[in-house]
């Protein structure tokens, strides 16, 4: 709880019980968004303390936890728009995260986490979030012909990656 913020007790159990029992999740969704364990958690974090800082007014709302993707989406987004570079490393880590909806195709993933950042981030909202276009175009500040451009371009690179692996690749929408 932030000091200056009226809260009552009810709130900050209810609080409390929706960053315990959708933190975890939270936290995957972010790792899919970034790519990094670490940048994950610090996304996680950030969107919690706004979230917090709004509980009494989204508590009452149908989809807290969708107004907290929201956050992370524009949060990561903000993020990379500042860096405009990847991140140098001494030491590659020895594992990484697998969601396990991705867990029979590992390269696939590898594949994903080497697209651009706003490409990666369009075909996480399409197809993990399965989010409409004017949608993920809200989400991410730009125009729904913007997401679709990022989608062809992510999905054509994927293509020619994973078909130097003997592995075609077709992408269809579920909708």
């Amino acid at each position: 709880m932030r000091e200056g913020r009226p809260w009552d007790v009810d709130d900050t159990a209810e609080f409390e019980e929706f960053v315990r029992s959708r933190g975890h999740a939270l936290y995957r969704y972010g790792v899919v968004l970034t790519g990094d364990p670490d940048d994950a958690a610090d996304l996680v974090q950030e969107a919690l303390l706004r979230l917090g800082d709004a509980w009494s007014r989204v508590r009452r709302k149908d989809d807290p936890e969708g107004y907290v993707r929201t956050i992370m989406v524009r949060q990561h987004i903000s993020w990379w728009r500042r860096r405009r570079r990847e991140r140098l490393v001494d030491a590659v880590p020895e594992t990484g995260y697998q969601d396990e909806r991705l867990a029979g195709d590992g390269g696939l993933w590898a594949e994903i986490r080497a697209l651009p950042r706003r490409q990666r981030a369009v075909l996480v909202l399409r197809y993990y979030e399965d989010r409409s276009d004017e949608q993920i175009a809200r989400m991410l500040g730009v125009t729904p012909a913007t997401v679709r451009s990022q989608a062809f371009r992510a999905l054509r690179k994927l293509r020619v990656l994973t078909s130097r692996d003997g592995v075609v690749l077709t992408a269809r929408r579920t909708r």
